[in-house]
């Protein structure tokens, strides 16, 4: 087939902030190179993954399809091999993504050749479609391996060496590591060759050890309060605040100093991202590339009194989406709202293929191209899923027990409210024109009714629309599924 389109460049960083850059008014972070990025292209100000963790973030990313309709709802949970992904959509365009990283996807176990499939020990599986040029799942081998041939003692494994980043120069970080295979595959590119390249870095992912001179970057009395937590607070925000794993350090101290390197991987990770810059302009690779920056999911950082990504709250689900197109005048900041779901989409339009119907998202081109488009949706909405914390007691009988399925909320997030609907029944709603923290409830129940209602018309207009555009009649009318292999 032959390559349609620009090669592409699709870097995710790892529990990245969307509020965590210096371009967006950020009083103490400083990333020069996604700020000089985002000023040749185009930043999108209000942009949401729609889920967390990782895996589930991923999914909507990869696959432009919110998780009521995906269905990946914790790290583990198996991604449907039925669905598409930017990778399969990159081969239709004639060019092989190739992996730097991870993707946490796990296997559908329908797909397994049994119950011995080592694929079903771990849920860092691949993305289907992906080549794996750098393998940094699990144990992290190939930057072990690197440090141990640079006389390192990498007895303890990837966790202890992830504590310890802070001790190694810089240039020796899992972040570093990475670039530097990166760049050395775009050398050995043969000329003309079309490409897609998913640079999936770690950073700034916990343990939060700030590599070489990036973990003093940052005085931890100069990096701010967080949000404290609110007086009157849901029964769930209390839970999680009682979570070894999520619960923000005991004292003042340790949270300033947790702060400070969670800065300093951020700026760490804006140098990767100057480095491949700088490799693509000196491999004259510059004018026939794409570079998409975006992150899986936020990062707590001692709001609401957690760390981490859980919950409904903003600093969990905004993140970053830089879009650099050589094609479009740059410069440009959106101040509406997208989502990760609307990242396949446009990479469909980038390489002149067709937006699969599975997709949830809709293109960002005009945006791109400094038009508005036909429609636009006027607030994100995102889940948050924890069923993961009770399938290991294996209590849950089909069918007649539901208990799983009520470990889940979704959040609807205009411009001034913010609706929270858990599956237990009880919700809450935040007057964000009044106060931006999520701290202050609407009381007008009409605004909250309206929201609500919102909220049911978002989920009833995005149900699965593989077959329901399409009639069997007169050998068949209306929308096609993708799947048709006699059409294609």
């Amino acid at each position: 087939m032959t390559a349609s389109g620009p090669n592409v460049l699709f870097v995710t960083l790892d529990q990245f902030r969307g509020d965590a850059l210096s371009c967006a008014g950020h009083p103490v972070v400083r990333t020069p190179h996604l700020d000089a990025l985002a000023a040749i292209g185009t930043r999108f100000a209000r942009h949401y993954t729609q889920s967390t963790p990782c895996a589930p973030g991923r999914a909507g990313l990869y696959t432009g399809m919110y998780q009521m309709n995906h269905r990946v709802v914790a790290n583990g949970t198996p991604l449907d091999h039925r669905f598409d992904n930017v990778a399969l959509l990159a081969r239709r365009a004639g060019r092989q993504g190739v992996l730097f990283g991870y993707t946490d996807q796990s296997i559908d176990p329908r797909v397994a050749s049994g119950p011995d499939d080592p694929r079903l020990d771990t849920y860092e599986g691949v993305l289907p479609g992906l080549r794996v040029e750098l393998d940094l799942t699990g144990e992290h081998e190939p930057w072990i391996e690197w440090l141990d041939s640079l006389g390192y003692d990498v007895s303890g494994g990837h966790i202890r060496l992830l504590e310890t980043e802070h001790e190694r120069p810089a240039e020796h970080g899992v972040s570093a590591f990475t670039t530097d295979r990166i760049v050395d595959y775009l050398r050995r590119l043969p000329d003309g060759s079309p490409w897609f390249v998913h640079a999936s870095y770690l950073r700034p992912h916990p343990p939060y050890s700030a590599p070489g001179f990036f973990s003093t970057m940052y005085d931890p009395s100069e990096v701010g309060e967080p949000i404290a937590p609110a007086d009157d607070r849901h029964r769930f925000h209390d839970l999680l605040m009682g979570l070894d794993d999520v619960k923000t350090p005991s004292s003042d101290a340790e949270m300033r100093r947790l702060r400070a390197q969670y800065f300093g991987m951020i700026s760490a990770v804006d140098r990767e991202i100057g480095r491949l810059v700088t490799a693509l302009r000196e491999l004259n690779l510059w004018d026939d590339t794409v570079v998409v920056v975006t992150s899986d999911h936020g990062e707590q950082l001692g709001d609401h009194g957690l760390v981490q990504k859980v919950g409904w709250f903003e600093e969990s689900h905004h993140i970053p989406l830089i879009w650099r197109d050589p094609r479009r005048t740059g410069g440009n900041v959106v101040d509406q709202f997208t989502e990760s779901v609307d990242v396949m989409p446009t990479l469909a339009e980038t390489w002149s293929q067709k937006v699969p119907l599975q997709c949830d998202g809709l293109p960002l081109t005009p945006f791109l191209e400094g038009t508005e488009p036909q429609w636009w949706r006027d607030a994100a909405t995102w889940e948050f899923d924890w069923r993961f914390a009770f399938i290991p007691s294996g209590e849950h009988p089909w069918p007649w027990d539901r208990r799983l399925e009520r470990q889940h909320l979704t959040v609807r997030r205009s411009r001034d409210t913010a609706y929270v609907q858990f599956d237990d029944g009880s919700s809450m709603c935040f007057d964000l024109a009044v106060d931006s923290t999520w701290r202050t409830p609407v009381t007008d129940p009409a605004r909250v009714l309206r929201i609500a209602q919102d909220m049911l018309v978002w989920r009833s207009s995005h149900a699965d629309r593989t077959h329901t555009g399409f009639l069997v009649q007169d050998g068949g009318i209306g929308r096609w599924p993708d799947d048709v292999p006699w059409r294609s």
